[in-house]
């Protein structure tokens, strides 16, 4: 199982949005640090997935980053991706593990302690907590946690947490402080007006 990078980088596939240029700016600066989670809408053909999640693979090798594909576990092995993650409506974590293997990565959702211990006891790799603050890039999602229900998840488990929901670079150094491995982003990034720039800002929030 690859190392797990800090930042995670979830493709915004929304209109307007390019998310190919957002990985091609963050790959040369977070490298192997940088997790890219391939995530599409659900009325994104699978095709479309295939097509999103096999060149953000190829862009992923040269720099030795992590690609994951998020929901669509087939399109994972298609691409030979390093692993997926799951979400609350997906496949359970445990059906999740024996589709990809032993040895890949299975990202998990979750948002309070028991429910993320049953998913680490079910083979989760890392934990996706939150949201951690309001967010407006995926809708119909329950009330932020903060940074204490970040650090509740983080007592409870032992395996890296990442902070999601209304990341910035300002909002990270208190994840940290809560135990927080890392953060996923994906309006700081898929906004920003020099994404590279801001990578290198999250990068540096993360490791300082």
């Amino acid at each position: 199982m690859p190392s797990l990078g800090r930042l995670h980088l979830i493709t915004d596939t929304r209109p307007g949005c390019d998310p190919l240029a957002v990985v091609r700016a963050a790959l040369p600066v977070a490298r192997a640090d940088l997790v890219v989670q391939v995530r599409v809408d659900d009325d994104t053909t699978d095709r479309q997935a295939y097509d999103l999640a096999r060149r953000v693979r190829a862009l992923c090798v040269p720099y030795g980053a992590t690609c994951l594909v998020n929901d669509r576990l087939h399109v994972a092995l298609a691409v030979d991706a390093h692993g997926g993650h799951v979400g609350a409506d997906d496949l359970p974590v445990a059906a999740a593990r024996r589709v990809l293997g032993p040895d890949a990565v299975l990202g998990a959702t979750a948002r309070e302690p028991d429910a993320a211990a049953r998913a680490v006891a079910a083979g989760a790799s890392y934990l996706g907590v939150g949201p951690c603050h309001p967010t407006a890039t995926k809708t119909g999602l329950p009330d932020p946690i903060g940074p204490a229900g970040v650090r509740a998840v983080v007592t409870a488990v032992d395996v890296p947490v990442i902070a999601i929901g209304g990341i910035t670079v300002a909002t990270v150094p208190a994840l940290r402080a809560a135990g927080a491995y890392g953060v996923a982003v994906v309006g700081a990034l898929s906004t920003a007006a020099d994404p590279g720039r801001v990578t290198a800002e999250l990068i540096a929030a993360l490791t300082c």
